[in-house]
C-alpha cells in the first residue's frame, strides 16, 4: 500500500485557501467573475424560461430543503479541500509500494483475475449487471475495482493504482474500452446517458426514478467522487466537466437533486484539474445558487491598498460566516461520512453540445455497447 502520509520536504496546506488555487490565475475583473455571462463552452446563459424557473425556485425555495441556511453558519470543509488538493496535484508526497507491482487493476480489466472478495470477473459485471439496480446499490466491493485510485478505499482487497500501472492502462485499448462500459453502467444507475466519445451526457429515459433514488441515497455521492477521480487517473479527464455540469444543472436549476448541492460544489467540482474549467463550473453554479449570499465557493475579493496595490486577502463571501444547509440537504461528505470513506492533468477547455434536452433525449442513437466498440481510444 502506498504511503500518503507525507514526507519531510512536502509542506501540507493548512487552510482551505491554500488548498484552492481555482481563482489564483484568473485575470478577469471582479465584475466579470461575479455577474457577467461569458462563453465557457457550456450552455450557461439563462433563457426567459430559465429566468422564470429561477424566480419560481426563489419563491418556493423551502421545498428544496434549505430552511436552516438562514440560521446556521457554515464554512468550507478543510478535509475535502485538502483531499482534492492532493488528488489534483497527483499526491505530492506519495511513495510507490515497495512490493512487486502486479498490475492487478489492469489484469482485472483484461478479465484475467476476478475482483476480491466476491470472485466476480469484469466481463460478468459489464454483461449482466447493467440495469440490476439492487445489486449496484447494495454491493459495496465492486466500485473500488471498477474505478481504481491511487488511494485506499473501503475494500482493502482492492489494490491502489501506481504510476506505472496507470501508464500501462492508458496504453491498453481493451482495458479502456471496458472502463468506458463500466462508466456507462454507473451512469445508467444514476439516470444519466453517455452520448458520445467526448463525454457529453443527457438524462436517461429512466431519469425520474433514478434521480429520486440518487437524491435520497447520498452514499452514492461518495461513489461519484471516486468515479470522477478515476476518470482523471485513467485518461478521461475531459469526461469530468460534462458530468459535473449536468449534476449542477439538476441540483441548482432543475431542483431534481437538491440534496446533492453541497457535495457537487464541495467535492465534484474540485476533482477537475484545469483551473479554467473549475471556474466555468463555479460561475454557472453561482448564477443559480439560492440564496446567492450563501455561495462560498467564489473568488476572493480584491481590496485596494494604499499606493494603488491590490490585495486578495478578503473573500467575496466570508468563508467563516456563511449559512449552513438544512440537515435534510446534508452531504455524505460530512465528518461522520468522511471517516467512513471518501470515494470518489490539466486539460484544455471543453465544449459540450448546446442542444435542447428534448433533442438529446429523443434522438435515435447507436447502442452504447456497440458504439464504444468502435470508439478510437
Amino acid at each position: 500500500m502506498g504511503n500518503l502520509m507525507g514526507g519531510l520536504r512536502y509542506k501540507e496546506p493548512s487552510t482551505v485557501e491554500e488548498c484552492d488555487s481555482t481563482w489564483e490565475t484568473d485575470s478577469e475583473s471582479e465584475e466579470q467573475l461575479l455577474g457577467a455571462e461569458e462563453d465557457s463552452g457550456i450552455s450557461d446563459s439563462m433563457s426567459p424560461s430559465e429566468a422564470a424557473k429561477c424566480a419560481e425556485q426563489r419563491d418556493s425555495y423551502q421545498q428544496f430543503g434549505d430552511t436552516a441556511e438562514s440560521s446556521t453558519k457554515m464554512k468550507r470543509s478543510f478535509y475535502a479541500a485538502k483531499d482534492l488538493y492532493k488528488y489534483r496535484h497527483s499526491y505530492p508526497n506519495y511513495k510507490e509500494p515497495r512490493q512487486l507491482n502486479e498490475y492487478r487493476n489492469l489484469r482485472f480489466y483484461l478479465n484475467k483475475i476476478p475482483l476480491v472478495p466476491d470472485g466476480i470477473y469484469v466481463e460478468e459485471i459489464l454483461t449482466k449487471w447493467k440495469g440490476d439496480y439492487d445489486k449496484l446499490e447494495h454491493n459495496h466491493t465492486y466500485i473500488q475495482w471498477l474505478f481504481p485510485l491511487r488511494e485506499q478505499g473501503l475494500n482493502y482487497y482492492a489494490q491502489e493504482l501506481t504510476q506505472d500501472e496507470i501508464k500501462e492502462f492508458q496504453n491498453t485499448r481493451e482495458a479502456k474500452r471496458r472502463f468506458l462500459l463500466a462508466y456507462t453502467i454507473m451512469l445508467d444507475f444514476f439516470g444519466i446517458k453517455l452520448l458520445d466519445k467526448n463525454g457529453n451526457l443527457s438524462r436517461a429515459p429512466n431519469w425520474q426514478d433514478r434521480f429520486q433514488h440518487l437524491n435520497e441515497s447520498q452514499h452514492n455521492y461518495l461513489r461519484i467522487t471516486r468515479i470522477l477521480k478515476s476518470l482523471g487517473e485513467l485518461g478521461f479527464e475531459s469526461f469530468k466537466p460534462p458530468l459535473v455540469r449536468l449534476l449542477l444543472q439538476e441540483a441548482l436549476v432543475e431542483g431534481t437533486l437538491p440534496n446533492m448541492r453541497h457535495s457537487a460544489l464541495e467535492y465534484f467540482v474540485y476533482t477537475v484539474r484545469a483551473h479554467s474549467q473549475r471556474r466555468a463550473l463555479l460561475r454557472f453554479a453561482q448564477r443559480h445558487y439560492q440564496p446567492p449570499e450563501n455561495f462560498i465557493w467564489g473568488p476572493r475579493k480584491r481590496r485596494r491598498l494604499p499606493g494603488g496595490r491590490e490585495s486578495k486577502t478578503e473573500a467575496a463571501v466570508d468563508w467563516s460566516t456563511n449559512k449552513a444547509r438544512s440537515p435534510n440537504q446534508g452531504s455524505p461528505n460530512s465528518p461522520r461520512a468522511e471517516k467512513w470513506e471518501l470515494e470518489g492533468r490539466e486539460a484544455g477547455e471543453w465544449k459540450t453540445a448546446k442542444l435542447p434536452r428534448s433533442i438529446l433525449e429523443g434522438r435515435e442513437r447507436v447502442d452504447t455497447v456497440e458504439y464504444i466498440e468502435t470508439v478510437p481510444l
